[in-house]
């Protein structure tokens, strides 16, 4: 039987790198898992995701808008609108995101610390 390339373990890695570099960064997935909702403003995902600063919030917004997995849109006022939207990309990364939780829900402690 003949390896598909794209599934190679050395293909794997990569993909998984890639996507950690991304999904690894603090906030990330929370932020991700909040606009699969819908669109929020930048008020909106300052509330629902606890803990994070305004500069943090601007910072992953950037990236995460960057990487093709959220979308930014700006409404002119007055007053001014900005909303931020998952893109195709980021609504099918949901499915990964939710076997993640629940993975983590079965396999790692609640009370343990995080960084």
């Amino acid at each position: 039987m003949t390896e598909d390339p794209a599934h190679s373990a050395r293909a794997c890695d990569g993909a998984l790198v890639r996507v950690f570099d991304v999904l690894g960064k603090r906030w990330n997935g929370v932020i991700i898992g909040v606009l699969v909702d819908g669109p929020a403003s930048f008020s909106e995902l300052r509330r629902a995701v606890h803990g994070i600063s305004d500069s943090v919030l601007s910072d992953r917004l950037t990236e995460l808008a960057a990487t093709g997995l959220v979308h930014r849109t700006v409404a002119e006022g007055p007053p001014v609108s900005v909303r931020y939207e998952l893109t195709d990309s980021g609504t099918k990364l949901m499915p990964a995101l939710r076997e993640l939780s629940r993975w983590a829900a079965d396999n790692l402690d609640a009370t343990a610390p995080t960084a």
